[in-house]
């Protein structure tokens, strides 16, 4: 498996194969299950944003290695309305639709780092690391 790759989500079959290709990059770093579970949700929430509220964006992974660590970098990246009040966004239970309901307060918790920009009418760009920790491969 190449140490990067990216997958364009417009149609709802993308957010799975997204959540497949995230899974496959999470084991290729021996996560534990613990945490592939965590990254699979992740990828679940924000792939379904896109699909809910853009339309179409992408989502890109790519393995980070160096000074000792090694981990999951996922950028996702849309041209749709962008969020409004990303204060707001970040509140736990805050939602417009019916999302999945984890919601961006739930990738923060979910994740090691996190970074959310957005611009109304020009889009949201979304960059979460994992790092894998010693003891992630013990299930």
């Amino acid at each position: 498996m190449d140490s990067q790759s990216c997958v364009s989500i417009q149609l709802e079959r993308d957010i799975i194969y997204a959540r497949q290709i995230g899974r496959q990059f999470a084991e290729q770093l021996q996560f534990g299950l613990v945490e592939i579970a965590r990254i699979a949700a992740t990828i679940s929430e924000i792939a379904n944003n896109i699909f809910l509220y853009a339309e179409k964006g992408q989502i890109c992974f790519q393995i980070m290695e160096g000074t000792g660590q090694k981990g999951l970098r996922i950028i996702a990246s849309d041209v749709g309305p962008g969020i409004k009040n990303i204060e707001k966004a970040m509140e736990d239970g805050y939602s417009t639709s019916e999302g999945l309901g984890a919601g961006l307060p739930g990738i923060k918790r979910m994740m090691d780092e996190f970074e959310i920009t957005s611009i109304v009418g020009e889009g949201t760009r979304i960059k979460v690391i994992k790092w894998v920790r010693s003891c992630d491969n013990e299930g």
